[in-house]
């Protein structure tokens, strides 16, 4: 199957043997609304710090504008996987580490993993709504193409909708790279969907045919140009049609080649409870308002039970 796929951006192997092929990858973006930063002279923020002033100005001044619905940040905050995923990106974006390292160690109970969650807690009220501890990606997304938002979190997906004809937002917005924490980096959580053939099926040949086409080049090109679904293949990322639909691939081809992986691999079939119990003691954490140390010792315990001491 190698041959049909060329320089492929992420594979799906599990001991060595490929068990599904990469449909689209996905990484978090920040999408920001371009006119509303120009109008001040504001470029996109850098840090998470740049996002706060930034989104607290913005969000006054179209406020005391008329418009009053206007919020400075919106992002997924509900209690299930995407919580995980944003807030591992404050996380890691501010040198607190990825929740288990590579061999296995509980790494949550840290000063800066502490500092990140009560930097968010802090949004809540302020440059978000209160509502988006209920936020999905779509909430999301609905809020900031409908004009009331500056700053959105989402994954690429969010373009081809913004810029969809009748689009309130079309035209207006830019992307970036997601802000980096004091002394750290960006940091986008990798994601993505895979297609595979089960062993059960009747017809695994025609299927195996069926996945093979689906994620063909020409089908990748497709889909990124008119659903901006990231390819999987590194040749579309300099397409010229493609990015004529999608301009950031070019500029932010690395953000997609150098995600953050959640620790599913390290956690194998425990990950689960493991997300669960990270995104739960996050949302505490947000919906209290911060005390982001004591719940993550908490939480370092626990996980140091389910994983059996890094064991897994």
């Amino acid at each position: 199957m190698s041959s049909h796929f060329p320089s492929i951006i992420a594979n799906n192997t599990v001991g060595g043997k490929l068990v599904a092929l990469p449909f689209f990858t996905d990484a978090g973006l920040l999408y920001y609304r371009r006119d509303l930063l120009d109008r001040r002279g504001l470029k996109p923020p850098r840090t998470w710090a740049e996002l706060e002033a930034a989104a607290r100005a913005i969000q006054e001044q179209e406020r005391a504008d008329g418009h009053g619905d206007m919020q400075g940040f919106v992002w997924q905050g509900k209690t299930y996987e995407g919580l995980t995923v944003n807030a591992l990106e404050w996380i890691a974006s501010s040198q607190g580490g990825t929740i288990v390292d590579a061999d296995g160690k509980v790494t949550i109970d840290n000063p800066n993993a502490a500092r990140a969650l009560d930097r968010a807690a802090g949004w809540i009220g302020t440059i978000s709504p209160k509502g988006v501890l209920n936020y999905t990606e779509e909430e999301a997304r609905g809020v900031f193409q409908s004009d009331n938002a500056v700053f959105m979190r989402n994954w690429p997906y969010a373009w081809a909708l913004g810029q969809s004809e009748g689009s309130p937002v079309r035209g207006k917005v830019g992307v970036s790279a997601l802000p980096a924490g004091d002394g750290g980096t960006s940091a986008a959580v990798l994601g993505g969907w895979q297609m595979a053939v089960s062993k059960y099926s009747k017809n695994q040949d025609d299927a195996t045919d069926l996945v093979k086409y689906l994620c063909s080049e020409p089908l990748q090109k497709e889909r990124a140009i008119h659903f901006s679904q990231n390819p999987t293949i590194a040749a579309l990322y300099t397409d010229s049609e493609v990015l004529a639909a999608v301009p950031f691939y070019g500029d932010l081809y690395d953000v997609f080649t150098h995600t953050i992986a959640r620790p599913s691999r390290i956690a194998g079939t425990r990950y689960a409870q493991l997300s669960s119990a990270f995104e739960t003691a996050v949302h505490d954490v947000l919906s209290s308002g911060g005390g982001a140390a004591q719940k993550l010792a908490t939480l370092q315990k626990t996980l140091e039970r389910l994983s059996r001491n890094g064991r897994w």
